[in-house]
């Protein structure tokens, strides 16, 4: 909110701990438990996990309360949630620093959530746009927790007050929901600044992988072809073999940005080889411009072996070790649960809550 009298922005009370610290915020995110971890899932959450890490204190959580929202089978949802973990320790995320846990292991989360569900509005929810596309056309089968899971997503994030949060595309609406929850509490309960209006964080480059079969689709773990995508844990050989059968069309390499972006296949190989190699995407086309295209897929997977292949090592590794990861996440709930208990504490007062 601007300052009347100056015209600046007011300062934000809620940065100024972590700016003391040099830090610049606090950050919540989390991946689902829900295996078969891709390049998208890389370039668009994991590997900007490990790059945040020097600037903000991190918490990052497997959301396997979120996963329940459609049923998983128990022992798949144990192993991977721990594949999750070692994603995250694998990608360079230093477990000793930042808080990684699984969030059923903090019941803050379920308890703020359902003071969320009180606040949030019928009208709101109903135009969360996931809901819809998970749900389908069987709405009437879907599970309540499938609807609330905006609430508990809002409540993931403000049991921390974590001041931002990285966003994809697709989860941009589930943030808004975030901060017009914050607003109603901190209104309605006479508490102002009490909750942190949460900033997104959005990366722009790289955060929609299209599939390698087709650059019309998103790359998903659903995708009956394995060839559709690069698993975190594909080996070197692996690689190249899904990068040397990966679709494109008869033309050389595009020359310019535009022409790129009428060839979709072209272009997501493009942003692929851009995002790996910390490149603009202008200056990949350049590069390659008119070349064919087995020319620019050696390049490129050279690049993608050399950049995934010891994160897909680790992850091994680390899975072949779960009492490690196990300990990981141990720690992280008991960091994560130190913040989130006084924090729901006083939002229980707030409310009126008497204490247990």
């Amino acid at each position: 909110m601007p300052d009347v009298t100056t015209g600046a922005a007011a300062p934000n009370p809620h940065l100024a701990p972590y700016e003391a610290r040099g830090l610049k915020g606090r950050i919540l995110s989390g991946v689902q438990p829900t295996g078969n971890l891709h390049l998208g899932n890389y370039l668009g959450a994991i590997r900007n996990f490990a790059r945040l890490q020097d600037d903000y204190e991190c918490l990052y959580c497997v959301v396997d309360m979120h996963a329940i929202t459609v049923w998983q089978d128990p022992a798949l949802l144990s192993s991977q949630t721990r594949e999750i973990a070692a994603a995250f320790l694998a990608a360079g995320v230093d477990g000793t620093k930042h808080a990684i846990f699984n969030q059923s292991m903090v019941p803050q989360h379920a308890q703020l959530a359902w003071i969320f569900n009180c606040v949030a509005r019928l009208g709101w929810m109903n135009r969360m746009t996931q809901f819809k596309e998970k749900a389908g056309k069987d709405r009437e089968n879907a599970s309540l927790g499938l609807y609330a899971y905006p609430a508990l997503m809002a409540a993931d994030i403000l049991i921390y007050k974590a001041t931002h949060v990285p966003v994809g595309e697709d989860q941009k609406q589930h943030l808004e929901l975030t901060r017009d929850i914050a607003i109603k509490f901190n209104n309605d309960f006479h508490a102002p600044d009490f909750f942190p209006i949460t900033e997104p964080l959005i990366f722009g480059a790289a955060t929609r992988v299209m599939s390698l079969r087709d650059g019309t689709k998103k790359m998903s773990k659903s995708d009956p072809s394995d060839y559709s995508r690069i698993n975190l844990t594909d080996d070197a050989d692996a690689i190249a073999q899904k990068i040397r059968r990966a679709k494109t069309d008869p033309l050389p390499m595009p020359e310019t940005t535009s022409d790129a972006e009428k060839r979709p296949d072209a272009d997501n190989l493009l942003g692929i080889y851009a995002a790996l190699a910390d490149m603009e995407k202008d200056a990949v086309i350049f590069e390659f411009a008119g070349k064919q295209f087995s020319e620019f897929k050696a390049a490129l997977t050279e690049t993608a072996v050399a950049k995934l292949g010891p994160i897909g090592s680790e992850m091994q590794r680390l899975m072949k070790d779960p009492g490690h990861v196990d300990k990981v996440l141990h720690e992280g709930a008991e960091k994560a649960r130190a913040i989130a208990e006084p924090i729901l504490a006083e939002t229980y007062k707030i409310v009126g809550f008497l204490k247990p």
